[in-house]
């Protein structure tokens, strides 16, 4: 059988509680975001290896443009997650294997808005939509064997821990191990609250 594979189509927002709203940046969205990762630049750094490529608002609105055409071209899914309408982070599906209907989402989140289970119910809401309208049998959390924080996740969701993939990940100066974590889409009780 042949999967074809379906285009994603956002609702207005996707909310997953009355405070949190995902949402496709605009190109309006850049200085918002560049100010974002530029205040929560040391934080991010210790876990995420992309914050030298995001030096002024130009770097952002690139990113910003490149997440779009990706989404249009039907490659990867990037959306700001808002908390009480402020942008507080980002979560996305990267690169869709539409053969293998399968896929991994990526996140972060500004260091003032940790604790509050934003990143949980975002990304709940990230896998409702990749099984339930994407189709997606499928479902990848990569996160450093050593961010507990990002690896809770995965794990309070239910998702299987299938090991480690050795130095998986080049992070500034060093390899990172990394936790490979999975759901399948028989495997997923959508409501999960």
């Amino acid at each position: 059988m042949i999967f074809r594979a379906k285009r994603p189509t956002l609702p207005a927002a996707l909310t997953p509680t009355s405070e949190i709203r995902l949402n496709l940046m605009e190109e309006s969205h850049a200085q918002e975001l560049f100010r974002l990762v530029d205040v929560n630049r040391a934080h991010l750094r210790e876990w995420l290896p992309w914050l030298d490529t995001q030096q002024s608002v130009v770097d952002s609105l690139q990113f910003i443009r490149l997440m779009r055409d990706q989404f249009r071209h039907n490659e990867s899914m990037t959306v700001g997650i808002w908390y009480r309408d402020t942008l507080s982070g980002v979560i996305g599906y990267h690169r869709f294997d539409w053969m293998n209907r399968s896929s991994m989402i990526g996140y972060w989140l500004a260091s003032d808005r940790q604790g509050k289970g934003i990143v949980t119910e975002a990304c709940r809401e990230m896998v409702n939509y990749g099984f339930s309208r994407l189709g997606l049998h499928r479902i990848e959390i990569k996160c450093a064997t050593g961010n507990r924080k990002s690896c809770a996740i995965p794990e309070r969701l239910g998702f299987v821990n299938e090991g480690i993939a050795r130095n998986g990940e080049w992070l500034y100066d060093r390899y990172v191990d990394l936790v490979v974590y999975s759901m399948l889409a028989p495997d997923w009780k959508k409501p999960q609250h």
